[in-house]
């Protein structure tokens, strides 16, 4: 098995062959980067999307988190990851607070 090579220039990235939409991962979001949308393929009808990947802070809480592996983070040596601001915490709690869904536009 290789190490998996982050794509360029990507904080965070998901790979949907092993994501169950289990929604962990978004749970764990302190900056509100991570969503679940709407998958009727899936398993359980919903899929992990990356919604705001400029305001990943680099935290790894979601890829820690993954019972499946499917997340990944980059490597704090190659990408320079935001600071946590006001809108990304607001963001991540009303993202919580709607079932771990996207926020309507």
């Amino acid at each position: 098995m290789s190490i998996m090579k982050a794509p360029e220039n990507t904080p965070v990235w998901v790979d949907e062959t092993r994501c169950k939409a289990c929604d962990v991962c978004v749970s764990v979001c302190p900056a509100g980067v991570l969503a679940m949308r709407p998958e009727p393929h899936s398993t359980l009808g919903a899929m992990v999307e990356i919604i705001e990947k400029d305001s990943c802070i680099g935290c790894t809480d979601c890829e820690l988190s993954c019972p499946d592996f499917a997340i990944y983070v980059a490597d704090r040596k190659e990408y320079k990851f935001a600071k946590l601001s006001d809108e990304a915490r607001q963001r991540g709690e009303a993202i919580k607070k709607n079932n771990y869904r996207k926020l309507d536009a």
